[in-house]
């Protein structure tokens, strides 16, 4: 849809995109330690070190509590570490939440949330779930560059807010921009399928996520 975060949606199924990335039976997915429930605390603090600098979190589980419980556990998992800002659209949003490994990106694409009611604005400095459609979250944020309130009506929650470093987010490299093919950025299936391999051979100026820890 025009004007609203992209997340590609994987075609194949979990089983056969295993079997094509192993050759052989997939193994056990012990390494996503899906709690049955994750709790998060009401307001939190997490820092984001990215290769451009620190960007500063705080986080409302009252905005979204089922994106911020789902936000923290992620967060918890180490997911981010190491994933690219793969689509950077220059006064609009920058994006992330594609791991780099592709086995685990494809675990984690299976792990969607229900909704959150529409609380917050997306305003410039809120950070939102990416979606395609209803009840379809599943990693991938944006930090909002600007006032995006024509967000609002598509059902895109904020989970929260940049505390500290919206100047760090403002020059997060956009020299991609949208995603193909509407812009230069990464091709959405070979994004899910290949993730930081092909980001490295192909578009080696995105910026990224070194760690995110919570702090507070």
């Amino acid at each position: 849809m025009r004007g609203r975060p992209f997340v590609q949606l994987v075609v194949v199924g979990l089983f056969a995109l295993l079997l094509a990335l192993t050759g052989c039976a997939p193994e056990k997915p012990a390494e996503v330690k899906k709690k049955e429930s994750t709790h998060a605390p009401d307001i939190f603090q997490a820092k984001m070190a990215t290769s451009k600098g620190d960007i500063l979190l705080e986080i409302h589980r009252d905005w979204a509590p089922r994106g911020v419980d789902h936000f923290y556990e992620l967060i918890e998992q180490k997911y981010y570490d190491k994933v690219k800002f793969h689509r950077v659209i220059r006064g609009f949003v920058a994006q992330f939440g594609v791991h780099r490994d592709p086995k685990m990106q494809a675990l984690w694409r299976q792990l969607r949330i229900n909704d959150d009611p529409v609380l917050e604005k997306n305003m410039r400095g809120t950070i939102t779930f990416a979606a395609l459609g209803p009840a379809s979250r599943t990693t991938q944020l944006f930090i909002n560059l600007k006032d995006n309130r024509q967000l609002d009506k598509d059902g895109l929650a904020p989970i929260g807010k940049v505390l500290e470093g919206m100047e760090v987010a403002d020059q997060l490299s956009f020299l991609y921009g949208e995603l193909l093919p509407k812009g230069n950025g990464p091709e959405p299936n070979r994004l899910e399928l290949e993730t930081n391999a092909y980001m490295d051979r192909v578009f080696p100026r995105l910026d990224y996520i070194q760690t995110i820890t919570i702090v507070k």
